[in-house]
């Protein structure tokens, strides 16, 4: 049960921070191919045409990766807490492992392994008992925000078209 329990919310985790991931690097990088954006209208397209490209390659990786990885360093830090009796060596512990695998891919993989990572212990403190079902149905998360930001670039298509 205990471990139902812990995966469900790493899977909430992963939908939520890969959500929010993949729409701050869109804010941030929305251009990934260096072209110049010459006004705020070209900045937003920019950005919502993004968002789903970066949605779609880096949530399979947080999920998949990120769930197994951060399962690890919590097992890590609480073995840790528990040797040298101090428990808020188990936060520390996950948190600094966390980000030794976000380093895979230095920037843009330790900016989802610290989103994760705070999204996951929300969610802790919260104590709510999170079932599978939940997890399951928080992978509507990133699906809807890939749907929103394709329905805003086909809508923006069409009005280009006419």
């Amino acid at each position: 049960m205990e471990v139902d329990k812990i995966i469900s919310r790493k899977i909430i985790s992963a939908s939520v921070s890969g959500s929010l991931f993949a729409i701050l690097l869109g804010l941030i990088v929305p251009n990934p191919f260096g072209e110049a954006i010459t006004s705020v209208p070209n900045y937003l397209f920019a950005v919502v045409l993004a968002t789903p490209v970066y949605l779609m390659y880096s949530f399979p990786a947080i999920l998949i990766y990120g769930v197994l990885t951060s399962i690890i360093s919590d097992k890590i830090g609480q073995f840790v807490s528990i040797k040298i009796e101090n428990g808020k060596s188990e936060i520390i512990m996950s948190g600094i492992l966390h980000v030794v695998f976000g380093l895979v891919l230095l920037f843009y993989s330790l900016g989802a392994s610290i989103l994760f990572f705070i999204t996951d212990r929300v969610l802790q403190k919260n104590n709510k008992n999170y079932k599978l079902i939940q997890a399951i149905k928080s992978l509507a998360i990133p699906l809807s925000v890939w749907l929103i930001f394709m329905g805003i670039v086909y809508i923006e298509h069409l009005l280009n078209v006419n």
